[in-house]
């Protein structure tokens, strides 16, 4: 079936096959959402991207996509995936679900997730994990604290009652990832000064080379599958989905908040910072036509973003858990506050950190760093 049809009260689950009913599933937040003050409306191309042929994520990963319909009118939806690169990394027959979208009601959650489950079995999974949109290298995780707040970019939102109902659905937490917030212009601690002048003779940075790209880009690539390669649920990015990600940096993002630590000329660590994109598109209602794409760009490029968030950030394994590990985050964190600043950046967002990440929680506390969003990863066994 590809489009909800009029039927009783009860809830009918629709595949999402073709171009319509695809549209309807993109389109669907938006009808549960609009009365939320700090909810941003994705862009609408966007989304399309993500769900087409064209995401390198689907290189290596099946998803299937439903909706969820009461009378004939959407209410929900979900997507489930099986990702190859994860079943080969960690060998533990887990599949995923994700995009989850409902109203506040325990028959639509528990036919969305029954329905997502019973297609991972089919898969041959044995547990059930998400939300993932789609994989953990993209956004994922429920928010389950800081609904006041709007969602930086890159990151979800949630009501507060999806948690509770999806844990009524048998789930329980496995993970929790945190959001931090700094003050752009924050006082560098006592050890952050310490540790920068005790190693500062060793490490050389430099922000990205737009003439240089795509080597900078490949050093980037490198750097973050070893220095995540021992993160819990790591899947390993590959060349054509880092390319992906470029393009993005490449067209939004200014290069000097991107930065690559070196260690006598060999490069340690690095670290992604981008001007809140959601901050920008948030009046856009999901659309850039017809003069949408200047708003943006004028909000970017010129009168910058007051807000920023930084979601990749590596320090080679080789030097995690040392004092120069430690000088390599600090010297990249104290160049990304001075360029903040110099931009008008006023907050910046640190995410997601994984909340058994001690030594970067620390490193991010030791600054002014708190917690400013929960996003929790959910379980279950598939008997």
């Amino acid at each position: 079936m590809a489009q909800c049809l009029p039927s009783d009260r009860s809830v009918e689950i629709v595949r999402v096959e073709d171009r319509r009913s695809r549209d309807t599933f993109i389109r669907l937040p938006m009808s549960l959402y609009h009365d939320d003050p700090v909810w941003v409306p994705p862009l609408l191309f966007e989304r399309r991207m993500h769900l087409s042929s064209g995401n390198p994520y689907f290189e290596h990963a099946l998803c299937c996509l439903w909706v969820a319909c009461r009378g004939g009118v959407p209410v929900g939806r979900i997507s489930a995936q099986v990702d190859r690169l994860h079943l080969e990394h960690h060998q533990d027959n887990t599949g995923f679900w994700g995009m989850l979208e409902a109203e506040d009601d325990m028959e639509t959650f528990r036919a969305l997730l029954g329905t997502a489950e019973n297609w991972l079995r089919n898969q041959g999974m044995k547990r059930a994990r998400g939300p993932f949109n789609l994989s953990i290298n993209q956004e994922c995780g429920m928010l389950v604290t800081g609904f006041d707040t709007p969602p930086s970019v890159m990151m979800g939102h949630a009501r507060p009652y999806y948690g509770r109902h999806i844990e009524q659905c048998g789930y329980l937490k496995e993970k929790d990832l945190l959001a931090y917030v700094i003050d752009a212009a924050f006082e560098p601690s006592k050890m952050m000064r310490i540790v920068i002048d005790r190693t500062k003779g060793h490490i050389r940075t430099r922000t990205l080379r737009k003439s240089h790209f795509q080597e900078d880009l490949n050093t980037i690539h490198n750097l973050f599958n070893d220095a995540w390669s021992t993160n819990w649920g790591f899947v390993p990015y590959t060349r054509k989905e880092f390319e992906h990600l470029g393009k993005y940096l490449k067209f939004l993002v200014n290069e000097n908040l991107i930065r690559i630590a070196e260690l006598d000329g060999v490069p340690a660590a690095f670290m992604v910072g981008l001007p809140n994109l959601n901050e920008a598109i948030r009046e856009c209602k999901g659309r850039l036509w017809p003069l949408g794409w200047l708003n943006l760009l004028w909000r970017i490029k010129v009168n910058h973003p007051e807000t920023a968030r930084v979601p990749l950030m590596g320090v080679r394994r080789l030097y995690q858990n040392s004092v120069l590990g430690l000088g390599l985050a600090y010297r990249l964190i104290s160049e990304l506050r001075e360029a903040g600043v110099h931009y008008g950046v006023k907050t910046i967002e640190l995410s997601w950190i994984l909340e058994d990440n001690t030594g970067m929680r620390a490193i991010i506390e030791d600054i002014g760093g708190r917690v400013s969003k929960t996003y929790r990863l959910y379980s279950k066994p598939l008997g």
